[in-house]
């Protein structure tokens, strides 16, 4: 069953999928309060666009979401930029997010630096309690921002939940993260007080971070405090780091938790775009738009609720870590690692899902690519009976990954892969519990998201690829960008190809059967003659060859009087020679299943593919190195989690003979 061709059907949701799931109660209510018909998904998803106020008002009523004063209306103006929800409304996503009490774990954490934790939902909202009033006392308060340099750990929820019940604006870096990196984008938002760890384990390493927090602080000069978690030793080692308070002093004190009433466009978190070129946006997330999205996505298209664990492989400066955090907004319970998914090899996150009993885990897609590669059967070792999703992000899951899931986790497990991004924190094409999955397509456009395919023209497009948009506002769509006060850089970035319609930068078609297909950026299209490719269609196919571990495609346009060129970068197997034999595989391969005029004019191999600290291949990047481009404008290293990758396609921009 692993070779699969695109569109072979692989999973269907059970004969009762309407009456035992969110998303069909959901609709069955939502039938009776409109008096609509909605019995398929087609229909419900045609609703949810078609009547914005009506669908969203449905969700806040369903999610029973605490709001301390009623809206006027769902959505005041529905402008694109400029959109207005919920104005009247006061809320605060901390206090959905810890509304449930009890003994049940509201957190079970594994890490390879400490011994597992589990906290209570009681103990959670007693070290939040704590953590905010120690955020008060260091005079944090309403819309000041607190920046965490922290990993994916209870405590980085514990001080992000905090920040929301006070009104403080969160926003964090992974601790992998270089000091330029996080200086470009934090510096930009003025924190006043930093919270950060001394160090971490990542497989078999020890990695302290005394340095890096030294050369943080210097470059922030609006901190006023910085708090130390530490995670090597018992205590912060004050000689390392003079000044600061200890997570331990932190949550000295006791207290009740009090969560703030916000206006429903509130910031809640800063995010940023990847930084690979230029200075990162800094995206301004609000507590009821990331609040009324995730509910819906978590709850409905994931369908968790109590009783449910939830998990996904992330670092802290990915916005599918806040994604996961929205978990506790629906009752499931988080579980969290912290480490490095292939130590000491790729079965880690298996066992992890197996020991907790995760329902829904989440991973990249070029962790199932490579458990398949490896040969993997994690059914054979782990009883992952309770795993019922699999989600697949960060780039197009190819459909060969969708039979590997069925192949060598279960029949039973359903393939989520998911395609959104940074810029509205969720996703805008997705799986649904009542839709069955074909391999390498996504069964739906999200409920509440009217994503089409557009043509060059501005029309929209069926069966075809086109320019993936949004053309009707969506509530997690940004309040705006930091420091952009007319908001021109915000319009420029989403709003200039098609005057009020979002374009978001991805391929995208829509099938005639309502599935959706990513085939990369399209400022990353392989364009050979008028044929146009997405990236992503050329690595399934090269990176399937035998010897080949890893790839990067670039197109490079005629210039100095030279043609333009495809110029293929692969990581070879060890003991694997780039010779004629594996250059005539690899020409084959592409020449079969994608065109002739596709087959690479050059071929070259690399150490490594130059990818984000979330696992994007850095396409453009490299692109604009081999153009001429020097290497310190076309990447930030910091931002980067292989930056000694460039080393090679820099020598080759340098003498490109």
């Amino acid at each position: 069953m692993d070779e699969v061709g695109l569109g072979t059907r692989l999973w269907e949701p059970p004969e009762d999928a309407r009456a035992c799931t969110t998303m069909g109660r959901f609709l069955d209510w939502a039938q009776t309060r409109t008096g609509r018909q909605l019995p398929t998904y087609a229909d419900a998803w045609q609703w949810s666009v078609e009547d914005l106020e009506e669908f969203w008002a449905a969700v806040v009523d369903w999610f029973d979401l605490p709001l301390t004063t009623p809206y006027e209306r769902v959505l005041a103006d529905d402008a694109m930029p400029g959109a207005v929800w919920l104005p009247g409304a006061r809320l605060n996503y901390a206090a959905q997010a810890l509304r449930w009490r009890g003994d049940a774990p509201a957190i079970v954490a594994r890490s390879q630096t400490r011994d597992e934790l589990v906290l209570s939902r009681e103990e959670l909202r007693d070290q939040v309690a704590r953590a905010a009033a120690g955020l008060r006392r260091l005079g944090v308060g309403r819309g000041d921002r607190v920046v965490g340099y922290l990993p994916n750990v209870p405590e980085t929820v514990v001080a992000f939940l905090a920040c929301a019940a006070l009104g403080a604006v969160w926003s964090s870096c992974a601790p992998e993260f270089g000091v330029k990196a996080v200086v470009d984008r934090v510096r930009q938002i003025e924190p006043t007080v930093l919270l950060a760890v001394d160090g971490y384990v990542y497989g078999r390493r020890t990695v302290r971070r005394a340095a890096e927090v030294a050369e943080i602080r210097d470059g922030l000069p609006s901190l006023r405090a910085t708090v130390v978690l530490p995670q090597l030793g018992g205590s912060v080692a004050r000689e390392d780091f003079p000044g600061v308070t200890s997570w331990d002093e932190l949550l000295a004190e006791p207290g009740e938790l009090h969560v703030e009433p916000l206006p429903f466009d509130h910031p809640l978190y800063v995010l940023y775009s990847s930084g690979t070129t230029g200075l990162p946006k800094a995206i301004v997330h609000g507590h009821g738009g990331i609040l009324l999205e995730h509910v819906k996505m978590l709850g409905l298209h994931h369908d968790l609720g109590e009783g449910n664990a939830f998990s996904w492989f992330t670092t802290t400066g990915w916005m599918m870590w806040n994604y996961l955090v929205s978990g506790l907004t629906v009752g499931a319970t988080l579980v969290l690692f912290d480490g490095d998914p292939g130590h000491p090899d790729l079965t880690t996150l298996w066992q992890l899902a197996a020991d907790t009993e995760v329902d829904v885990l989440g991973v990249g897609a070029p962790f199932l690519m490579g458990c398949r590669k490896a040969g993997l059967r994690p059914r054979d070792s782990f009883d992952l009976s309770h795993l019922r999703q699999i989600g697949s992000t960060g780039s197009p899951l190819p459909a060969e990954g969708f039979g590997w899931v069925r192949e060598a986790v279960g029949e039973h497990v359903q393939v989520v892969s998911a395609s959104g991004g940074t810029d509205v924190c969720t996703a805008f094409v997705a799986a649904a519990p009542l839709l069955p999955v074909h391999a390498g397509e996504i069964p739906c456009r999200c409920l509440g998201a009217d994503v089409q395919a557009f043509a060059p023209d501005g029309t929209s497009v069926v069966g075809e690829r086109g320019e993936l948009v949004v053309t009707r506002p969506m509530p997690s769509m940004p309040v705006g960008f930091w420091n952009d006060p007319d908001g021109e850089r915000y319009r420029a970035a989403y709003f200039e190809d098609f005057p009020g319609v979002w374009r978001h930068g991805d391929w995208l078609e829509v099938t005639e059967r309502g599935t959706c297909i990513i085939t990369g950026r399209s400022d990353a299209t392989l364009n050979r003659g008028g044929v146009r490719m997405g990236t992503s269609e050329f690595y399934a196919v090269v990176e399937d060859v035998e010897g080949i571990l890893d790839s990067l495609v670039v197109h490079l346009p005629e210039r100095d009087q030279q043609p333009d060129r495809l110029v293929l970068f692969v990581v070879l197997a060890e003991g694997q020679a780039l010779d004629d034999a594996l250059r005539g595989r690899l020409a084959g391969a592409v020449r079969a299943q994608l065109s002739p005029r596709h087959v690479p004019d050059q071929l070259l191999a690399v150490p490594a593919v130059p990818r984000t600290i979330s696992n994007k291949k850095m396409e453009v990047p490299v692109k604009r190195l081999l153009a001429g481009e020097p290497l310190d404008r076309v990447a930030n290293p910091g931002a980067m989690a292989n930056p000694e990758s460039l080393d090679a396609f820099a020598a080759l921009a340098a003498d490109p003979a």
